[in-house]
């Protein structure tokens, strides 16, 4: 699901909304999701926030967009800068197009590291994606 095309380590983005169109930018150019798909992210965003914590959010689509979605993919935008997420300091979005259940390993592989604070700090400050790709695949237990 994660591939280091789909992985972005220098991003900038004055807000949410622009940092939420960045990710569903990416998803598109991987060939992920339709790009009706970014609506349907900013609808989930302000039905409820999608920060996790550490740091970290996870945009994605609601349940009936899933039609949208060509193939699960992530995508892995890291903002060194920071964006201001509801009062919240995002400097990594993990975004998600999914048509089933297929990334919730992932997920809770993220959340294993973010329970961590060194792995944590270690994903906010990675600086390449083969990094953040074997982060979370060794955590997942993928090769």
């Amino acid at each position: 699901m994660l591939e280091e095309r789909g992985v972005r380590v220098a991003e900038a983005a004055p807000d949410r909304v622009t940092a939420i169109h960045r990710c569903a930018d990416v998803l598109e150019e991987i060939g992920a999701v339709h790009p009706a798909y970014r609506e349907a992210m900013l609808d989930r965003e302000w039905a409820m926030s999608t920060y996790l914590g550490e740091g970290v959010a996870i945009p994605h689509g609601l349940d009936v967009s899933r039609i949208l979605v060509r193939r699960d993919a992530l995508a892995v935008l890291r903002f060194p800068d920071g964006v201001d997420w509801d009062g919240f300091r995002v400097t990594v979005c993990v975004a998600i197009a999914a048509r089933g259940d297929g990334h919730v390993a992932l997920l809770a592989a993220l959340a294993d590291i973010l329970l961590d604070p060194e792995r944590a700090r270690a994903l906010r400050e990675a600086t390449d994606p083969e990094t953040i790709v074997g982060m979370l695949h060794s955590v997942e237990g993928q090769p």
